[in-house]
């Protein structure tokens, strides 16, 4: 009787584990812009981090694989200053949901994999700076943007 209780315990947990990789992707879609003093510009653009290198033009839209390490973006037009951004890598809800309830291997696999991160899902490069954007800090300065009572 006790070990079909280990048996059955030991199922629940292993089919918990690696919760991200099953709810998430491994990529991520991302709106990539590009302006110099306040206007649009067409840029050729270059997004890496440790899982890979994609090349794309802004304005577009581009798929990069997820990271727990920060996004850097360079963007290059002739007659203009480089724009760089860095896109910094925030844990998904997914990941904490994956160590309350599948322990710490689904934890691993999936930071691993990078399923367990995010980037902002809105890149805008300024050409002749160097931005960082971070999910985390945009909703937090959206939030307090908003006067009480007032609709957001």
């Amino acid at each position: 009787m006790k070990s079909g209780i280990y048996i059955l315990a030991l199922a629940a947990a292993v089919s918990s584990v690696g919760c991200s990789t099953i709810t998430q992707s491994e990529s991520q879609p991302l709106s990539l812009t590009a302006t110099y003093e306040g206007k649009p510009v067409e840029a050729s653009c270059q997004l890496k981090n440790d899982k890979g290198s994609w090349d794309s033009k802004a304005p577009s839209n581009v798929s990069v694989r997820k990271s727990n390490e920060d996004l850097e973006v360079t963007c290059k037009k002739d007659g203009m200053p480089d724009g760089l951004l860095k896109a910094i890598s925030r844990a998904a809800g997914s990941m904490f949901g994956n160590i309350i309830f599948g322990g710490g291997t689904g934890a691993i696999i999936d930071h691993n994999k990078g399923t367990a991160y995010d980037y902002p899902d809105q890149l805008p490069v300024k050409m002749g700076e160097s931005v960082v954007i971070d999910k985390k800090a945009s909703t937090q300065t959206a939030q307090q943007a908003c006067k009480p009572g007032q609709q957001c």
